[in-house]
């Protein structure tokens, strides 16, 4: 597997245990606590994060492909194409 598709797989798995995590919490009804709270904050705040890496991991993958830029001449075949002066 690449490494790209590893990576979409590890952020749609860190998405989902943030999301369980906070769903166990309000079920549990630990999420009214003060700690709860801050633990719920923080596992939104993690899915969140991976939710943007994952956006942009997409985006990125469906933009077209760029078209490869031309290779830049050199001094020696510019110089060859044209022809010098001669000096009498």
């Amino acid at each position: 597997m690449s490494d790209r598709g590893f990576l979409f797989l590890f952020s749609v798995l860190m998405i989902v245990a943030g999301a369980a995590a906070v769903a166990y919490l309000v079920a549990t009804g630990q999420a009214a606590t003060v700690d709860g709270l801050f633990l719920a904050l923080t596992a939104l705040l993690l899915a969140a994060g991976f939710a943007m890496y994952l956006i942009y991991m997409i985006r990125r993958a469906m933009e077209p492909a760029k078209p490869a830029a031309p290779a830049p001449k050199t001094a020696a075949a510019s110089s060859a194409a044209k022809p010098t002066a001669v000096q009498s």
